[in-house]
């Protein structure tokens, strides 16, 4: 009896380990559409949040080798949020690779926008 409690705690402790390793897209980046092109972890057509969210609190390079303190200062950003809140409004290519970001605003309201750059910025 001891040994099925043991075994039955132990593995409701790797249950709970995995749900926090394996970290669940926003509701909100599904009603957007986001999921169509971002997941968390992978790139899929467009870069891992959790790549960008990296990148952005590190001051590092994007895939591309472009800095981004390079890209902030090419678009007059004072801060990597102001910046990708600007990009996901207004879409664009060139600092992940080849495929470009729809402009995502009227449809996604810029304090929504806002949100979901603090959740991808929330990866460091």
């Amino acid at each position: 009896m001891k040994s099925i409690i043991v075994s039955m705690i132990a593995a409701a402790g790797l249950m709970v380990a995995g749900s926090v390793m394996a970290e669940a897209m926003p509701e909100l980046a599904k009603k957007a559409g986001c999921t169509a092109c971002h997941s968390v972890d992978k790139k899929v057509v467009g870069p891992a949040w959790a790549d960008v969210g990296k990148a952005y609190n590190s001051n590092g390079a994007t895939t591309t080798g472009k800095k981004v303190a390079d890209i902030l200062a090419e678009n007059n950003a004072k801060s990597a949020k102001e910046w990708l809140v600007q990009k996901v409004a207004k879409g664009g290519k060139g600092n992940w690779g080849t495929a470009a970001m729809i402009p995502n605003a009227p449809k996604v309201s810029e304090a929504d926008i806002a949100t979901l750059v603090d959740f991808v910025l929330s990866h460091k």
